[in-house]
């Protein structure tokens, strides 16, 4: 179970929640997004601006109370079966909404009020159950661009409109057996089935749909779609061409048969046909004589040996081909005798086990950009294989041995920029001609493993105007000498690699990377960009770095103080605690003077305290995420340094220490303005077995007898809520007192007078009416019901002033005549309702409609125009009486007649 405080004052919409509150969400801003992305797993949407993302969610109102209203992004997850009406109303601006809630229905109206969304989803495990779904449930989102149901099974008439600016839609994982079942399930879809002419759709996803085995012909007649997604379903994509479907651009399918899916390419004119993960085996000449009109071409893993001649002639305007894990030890994609070229821009032949590329094998290749031959078994390359790819920019080499490459290799590539090379065995040339390529900007490389010690570093050279690297070593402890000994344009450098170690000679790292802006130290113990004495400082002080990266592997033996980094905004230590030797450090062991710091991540650090001077060099730090650490201390110098805390603390799968020294947090995080604290899990005390997180003030008074700040705290405290209590005594004694007074006797009198339905009354009319208003009763009122026909009634009225029984209780006095009288007349106005007698007639009158044995008839005079929100009980009013009940007093003299003629009615 999550827990989280809302502290009043990180922004002005959010609500005012105090105290250790008890709930399962969690808020970030959208920039922040990737330090907590585990939890918005079905609404990862950093454009936002503010998310929101709650978990076991049981009770969905009582979740969304302590929601932000500002929130664009809402996640929920939980075991929710029905949304009501108006489930999100408070959220106008959301703009994306997932749930995963188990849902069985929507009622009418449940996703009114959200006019701005734009992405909804709908997702359930276990998969199958059934999801209702009225007509309407869509027709308040007018600006719904994307709708996902992912596992619930809709019925397959449910009629469902939807809103004409929906361009994606998808529904996967469900019962669908039949596409024509969209047609019953979204009629609008259909021609003819609206005032829609034919419906467009960007995507209509129907992916892992494990029964769709069918495609009614004619079933979707007039739909537009541009990608239609059948990954992972038994339909044949020959089907697909008797939908009636009026366009259909990109095909994404999986076929059982050993045959391309021609038929469907020919019918639509396809422009993408993805069939990966098929069995295809071979292609025939007649079936790709069918698929000219393609630009995009996927056949990965489909059993591929060999591809027939003039593959790539037979399609002239393709432009991407991806021929990835397949068969294809040899390729013959260029034939040398035709001459003709191809206007092919990307080319994936990873995973086909090519041993040997011949001379021309990309020679009908000119307008190449991209080359994908990652895990091969290519022993070696020349230059001259790549003498026709004049405009390839993109080469991934990834995977293969590469044991002899050639001088200059790259020589014949002048628009190369991207070159990856992980995971090889090449043997690096320390002279600088060795890559050849003159426009190279980024460059991911496996350094070889020495197999002895050299008496000197060995050389790396690279080329010098890299934007960025990327280096990894497998084992061993290698010591590289870097050339040329200054990168001037590199931005990004990722080093991977426990024994990785870069000699810079005399050089700072400012001085060989002046440029530099991100830093990544994967796998490595931080030994190596250390210093060896006491102060074990971080030696890489580059002045431009923007966000570091380190992730130790559980190696480090002791910590370094990452400091000196004036420009730095991110920053992420991750499994620096040594798993042979843990130890405890303190924060300002491991971050130092970071001025421009905004966020700050630590995981498995072996953080165990935590205090206001480890704050004192973060002056901008605005995010700290705690992440698997153990015991966390919380010290008091926090709460005086308070308002210079980061906006946002997250602790995450770690856990508060059970110390008397986290007694103060209770107090201070109900007196924070600025702080948002999340505790994810039932993290406090877990060596002590605590029912719940509530359990915190019992366990402090009973572990922490000494807690005196604690105990002034509480009876501060009550002391403000019995200073607050009082007005609302005094109130509760000139008003509800003898309101509860009078509806007892209300209730004495209903028991006495059980089956008296014969008695007489007094009175014809109770009136009643404020001092201010008596002039009208006795000058418009009285005289037309008490005078004698034909001008007035003959009525005998119930005056307060007249008839009320001097020296008896004012209460009294008002239940007795209005249980006396036949009809109640309450004469309202301003300052009626601002009078303590009217306001309590009123509430009496209604509740003796309820209450009394025998109630009276109850009209409403308005002397002047009164909102509905002045009313006491304004909803039972709403209940209780009749449109004919109530009636305004006119100021002008010819529809006076008009009021006089309704209360005759209403009195007989």
């Amino acid at each position: 179970m999550g827990r989280y405080w809302l502290l009043p004052g990180l922004f002005l919409s959010l609500p005012l929640v105090t105290g250790w509150s008890t709930s399962n969400c969690l808020v970030t801003e959208g920039s922040r997004l990737p330090l907590i992305s585990r939890y918005f797993t079905f609404c990862q949407h950093s454009k936002l601006s503010f998310l929101a993302a709650c978990l076991s969610v049981s009770n969905l109102t009582q979740t969304l109370e302590v929601v932000p209203r500002a929130v664009e992004g809402l996640c929920l997850s939980g075991t929710v079966s029905t949304l009501l009406p108006d489930a999100f109303s408070a959220f106008p601006g959301l703009k994306v909404l997932a749930l995963n809630l188990h849902l069985t229905q929507l009622l009418p109206g449940a996703l009114r009020g959200l006019g701005q969304l734009q992405s909804l989803s709908f997702f359930t495990f276990p998969l199958g159950k059934p999801l209702f779904l009225p007509p309407d449930a869509f027709s308040d989102l007018i600006s719904l661009q994307r709708l996902h149901i992912s596992g619930p099974c809709l019925d397959k008439k449910a009629g469902i409109h939807l809103p004409p600016s929906v361009q994606w839609l998808g529904v996967t994982l469900s019962c669908i057996q039949d596409m024509g079942e969209l047609a019953g399930m979204f009629p609008d879809l259909v021609q003819g089935s609206s005032s829609r002419v034919s419906w467009t759709l960007q995507k209509l996803d129907l992916s892992l749909n494990w029964r769709l085995k069918m495609a009614s012909p004619g079933s979707l007649q007039g739909l537009q779609v541009e990608v239609l997604d059948l990954t992972r379903t038994p339909l044949e994509a020959v089907s697909v061409k008797g939908l009636g479907l009026q366009k259909l651009d990109v095909l994404y399918a999986q076929t059982a048969t050993a045959e391309l899916a021609a038929e469907a390419v020919a019918h639509f004119e396809l422009q993408g046909l993805i069939v990966k993960e098929s069995k295809i085996g071979s292609i025939s000449q007649e079936a790709l004589a069918s698929c000219r009109s393609l630009k995009t071409l996927g056949l990965s893993s489909t059993g591929l040996t060999k591809l027939p001649p003039g593959f790539l002639t037979a399609m002239p305007r393709l432009q991407r081909l991806d021929l990835a894990e397949n068969q294809l030890q040899s390729t013959v994609l260029c034939m040398n005798k035709t001459g003709d070229v191809s206007g092919l821009t990307t080319l994936d032949l990873s995973g086909n086990g090519l041993h040997i590329l011949p001379p021309a094998a990309f020679s009908c290749l000119p307008h190449l950009r991209e080359l994908l031959l990652r895990n091969n078994q290519l022993l070696s390359l020349e230059g001259h294989l790549f003498q026709d790819l004049q405009q390839l920019e993109t080469l991934k080499l990834d995977g293969n041995p590469l044991l002899h490459l050639g001088k200059s290799w790259l020589a014949a590539l002048p628009e190369l920029t991207t070159l990856s090379l992980l995971h090889t065995q090449i043997p690096l040339s320390p002279e600088p001609g060795f890559w050849g390529a003159k426009s190279l900007r980024t460059l991911s490389l496996s350094l070889p493993s020495l197999l002895a010690p050299l008496p000197a570093p060995a050389v790396l050279s690279l080329p010098m105007y890299l934007t960025s690297l990327e280096l990894h070593v497998a084992s061993g402890t290698t010591h590289w000498m870097l050339s040329p000994r200054i990168f001037p344009s590199l931005e990004t450098l990722t080093i991977n690699g426990r024994g990785l170690k870069l000699k810079l000679g005399s050089q700072n790292a400012s001085d060989v990377f002046p440029a530099l802006q991100k830093l990544f130290l994967l796998n490595n113990s931080l030994e190596a960009f250390c210093s060896q004495g006491t102060s074990n400082l971080f030696l890489w002080q580059l002045p431009k770095l923007q966000s570091l990266r380190v992730w130790g592997a559980g190696s480090s033996s002791r910590p370094c103080l990452i400091t000196g980094l004036p420009r730095l905004q991110e920053l992420k230590l991750e499994s620096l605690q040594s798993i042979t030797q843990p130890r405890s450090v303190q924060l300002e062991e491991l971050v130092g003077d970071l001025p421009q710091l905004q966020a700050l991540l630590l995981s498995s650090t072996g953080l165990q305290s935590l205090s206001a001077s480890a704050f004192q060099h973060l002056h901008s730090l605005q995010v700290l995420v705690l992440d698997q650490e153990k015991d966390l201390l919380l010290q008091d110098s926090l709460r005086e340094y308070s308002p210079q805390m980061p906006r946002y603390i997250y602790i995450l799968e770690s856990n508060l220490t059970c110390q008397c020294a986290n007694a103060w947090m209770e107090p201070w995080v109900k007196q924070s303005t600025k702080t948002y604290i999340y505790i994810r899990g039932n993290r406090l005390c877990p060596e002590v077995s605590l029912p719940a997180w509530g359990s915190l003030t019992s366990f402090l008074w009973d572990h922490c007898p000494q807690t005196l700040e604690l105990k002034l705290f509480l009876a501060s405290f009550a002391l403000v809520l019995v200073l607050i209590a009082l007005p609302l005594l005094q109130e509760a004694r000139n008003s509800w007192i003898p309101y509860l007074q009078a509806l007892f006797r209300i209730w004495l009198q209903g028991l006495r007078g059980k089956g008296d339905e014969g008695k007489r009354f007094l009175f014809d009319v109770f009136v009643s009416h404020c001092r201010q208003d008596q002039g009208w009763v006795i000058e418009e009122l009285l005289p037309a019901l008490e005078g004698f026909l034909p001008a007035g009634l003959g009525l005998r009225l119930c005056l307060p002033e007249r008839d009320f029984e001097p020296g008896k209780d004012v209460v009294d006095n008002v239940v007795d005549s209005m249980m006396s009288s036949r009809t109640t007349l309450c004469v309202l106005s301003g300052q009626a309702l601002c009078n303590p007698r009217c306001h309590l007639e009123l509430r009496l009158v209604t509740s003796l409609l309820l209450a009394a044995p025998c109630p009276p008839v109850l009209l409403l005079v308005f002397l002047e125009p009164i909102s509905r929100h002045q009313l006491p009980g304004y909803h039972r009013l709403a209940r209780l009486l009749r449109r004919g009940d109530y009636c305004l007093w006119p100021e002008e003299e010819e529809r006076k007649s008009g009021f006089w003629t309704w209360l005759r009615s209403r009195l007989g």
